[in-house]
């Protein structure tokens, strides 16, 4: 996959989202993007399976390992 080209206005935006990352409570998180489904991945800790799972109401899966939040699934997130 190619890397896309970051403008100015992207970095502008980027930075404008900085404040709300410092606020998540992990030290690492990591995300992926999926374009076609529409679907933003975090990961609070190394990407891995986890054992359970709870669907918001706002669309937001809430995934957990022991118990432990590992992950949001953010769905239809280029409308939010």
């Amino acid at each position: 996959m190619a890397l896309a080209a970051i403008t100015k206005k992207d970095v502008t935006k980027i930075l404008g989202a900085v404040d709300g990352f410092l606020k998540i409570p992990a030290k690492r998180f990591w995300v992926d993007y999926d374009e076609e489904a529409d679907v933003l991945y975090l990961s609070f800790r190394k990407p891995q399976h986890a054992s359970e799972s709870d669907l918001r109401d706002d669309g937001v899966i809430v995934r957990k390992s022991r118990g432990e939040v590992v992950g949001l699934t953010i769905l239809d997130a280029s409308n939010r």
